[in-house]
């Protein structure tokens, strides 16, 4: 039946009664957006370094970068904060940690910029080098599956036990442990408090970031320390996968993975972190 015109304004006013709608709800994610981008970014970082690494940042590469940066200590749980909506990104953790985390909440997280390695330190406040470790000696670890994993790895690495075959992959036990010729006994301590507990072990596998808190200097103070060649533990910007390609998220990555930050963590620092650029 061919159409006439009242047939085709019939046919039309539908239409537009069906755009209308469309059209308002594109510019209220328009509107949406251009607030989002003008609301300061809440990222959630360890105080040492990571929040001093941010603050130069703001201070110094970027103050017209809407950032708000949100210090924590203790035991608050970063990746859950950002997973709740009550921070947008994180920057306190590695890798191989992320990816526990993930398992357990089940979700996958964002990672946008990759920038620094702090490496693990062994560390005492009774013996000045491990020949002076007695037997039976009490070692602290830290009680996450992946840095238990890789303190046990640095007590290999200076000859303090051996792991069987294959129990050096991503994620040694004590039961990987095949060598203990001092038969040291092993203690898990939550990652902040594994400073404190000098006063009652012989010897402590600490983070580079909780050392730094601490007052301890890693590159004067640890009897052994991590290498930064071929380390798969360096420190990322963790975000959600929606805001990922965020132009806040975006800036502040390229930033951090900036010449300018690296030069700034080699300066402060002194080896105690080091840049993943140039590293």
């Amino acid at each position: 039946m061919p159409l006439n015109r009242r047939a085709l304004l019939g046919g039309t006013l539908p239409l537009l009664g069906g755009t209308l709608p469309l059209l308002g709800g594109t510019l209220a994610l328009l509107t949406a957006s251009t607030a989002r981008a003008a609301a300061p970014l809440r990222v959630v970082a360890s105080s040492v370094p990571h929040a001093e690494i941010l603050t130069y940042v703001q201070d110094t590469l970027a103050p017209d970068l809407p950032l708000r940066i949100i210090e924590i200590s203790g035991d608050i749980r970063p990746n859950r904060l950002v997973l709740d909506g009550d921070a947008d990104a994180n920057f306190f953790q590695h890798v191989p940690y992320l990816r526990s985390e993930e398992a357990e909440l089940g979700v996958r997280f964002a990672v946008t910029a990759s920038v620094h390695v702090e490496p693990l330190g062994l560390y005492s406040r009774r013996v000045r080098s491990f020949a002076d470790l007695p037997k039976g000696a009490t070692v602290a670890l830290s009680n996450n599956v992946t840095n238990f994993s890789r303190g046990l790895k640095l007590l290999q690495e200076n000859g303090l036990i051996r792991l069987r075959p294959g129990g050096d992959g991503t994620f040694a036990t004590a039961g990987d442990i095949a060598e203990n010729p001092k038969s040291f006994s092993f203690v898990e301590v939550a990652p902040p408090h594994l400073p404190r507990s000098l006063d009652d072990v012989a010897l402590a596998v600490i983070n580079g970031n909780y050392a730094l808190e601490s007052g301890l200097d890693p590159a004067k103070d640890s009897l052994g320390l991590e290498r930064a060649e071929g380390n798969p533990y360096a420190n990322v910007l963790v975000t959600t996968q929606g805001l990922a390609q965020d132009a806040r998220i975006q800036t502040l990555s390229s930033l951090l993975q900036s010449a300018e930050v690296a030069g700034f963590i080699r300066e402060r620092y002194r080896g105690a972190v080091i840049p993943v650029r140039g590293a």
